[in-house]
């Protein structure tokens, strides 16, 4: 399996063949560069690519899922927008979890309480979800995310132990936290792209062709497309047969604390 440690020591062995090589025959300088060049990508992509488990081990579908069961997640809530994903979701009899931003949870404690009574999960998605995220230290990370726990626990009573990275990038620095923390990772495999195409027919349109039994969907409910898109995307859930479970029931684990 292609991971950070494998990957290592695969490049390590290719260096070290090179070097030993140089000693007996003239080698090309530009391999070296070749060869570190060709790190440098494998590390970039498997940072940004979730589902690769590359630094760490992410929640991204369940591959054993025999029933047409899926699940829905909403990232960067609470938002004035969440009201109307809950209508939503509502009317389709329907149960999601939503990966809060913790400033987004100071900012609007009542519509996280919502979610909470409406009986959807709430996950942790960072404090502020900033850019520079995958650059902190892991004692920063670590505060950014038990910060997060606190303002969640304190409105819901219960410690939230399912974590998506923002921007779905891993790294070192964030499995070490992670390791502290004790947060399952949670990733997807059907990405939207809802935060980035603005047409709702597009975004609805680019899940239904990778949906699948087993399938995590990745939303935001931070837009007016989004909230379209959903509800164009439960119809079609409804009358194609499949249904919509909850994380904890999809990938047979626990969202909160005991």
């Amino acid at each position: 399996m292609l991971n950070y440690r494998n990957t290592n020591i695969v490049f390590f062995v290719l260096f070290a063949l090179l070097l030993l090589f140089s000693f007996f025959v003239t080698v090309n300088w530009g391999l070296f560069l070749l060869l570190f060049v060709a790190r440098f990508i494998v590390i970039i992509t498997g940072s940004t690519q979730i589902p690769l488990n590359f630094f760490l081990k992410a929640y991204c579908n369940n591959p054993l899922e025999k029933e047409k069961n899926i699940a829905l997640t909403f990232d960067d809530g609470p938002h004035e927008m969440t009201l109307l994903v809950l209508d939503v979701l509502k009317k389709h009899n329907t149960k999601a979890t939503f990966f809060c931003i913790g400033k987004n949870v100071e900012k609007h404690p009542e519509i996280l309480k919502k979610i909470i009574s409406e009986g959807h999960i709430v996950g942790n998605h960072s404090y502020d979800h900033s850019r520079l995220f995958d650059f902190y230290r892991k004692d920063k990370l670590i505060a950014e995310i038990l910060k997060t726990d606190a303002l969640i626990e304190k409105i819901s009573g219960k410690k939230a132990i399912l974590f998506r990275p923002p921007f779905g990038v891993t790294n070192p620095s964030i499995k070490r936290a992670l390791e502290v923390t004790k947060h399952h990772v949670i990733g997807w495999n059907i990405r939207s792209l809802d935060g980035i195409i603005k047409n709702e027919k597009l975004v609805f349109n680019r899940i239904k062709k990778l949906i699948s039994p087993g399938g995590i969907v990745l939303l935001h409910d931070t837009s007016l497309q989004s909230v379209n898109a959903l509800e164009q995307l439960l119809q079609f859930v409804e009358e194609n047969e499949y249904k919509v479970v909850s994380l904890e029931q999809l990938l047979d684990i626990k969202a909160y604390e005991d």
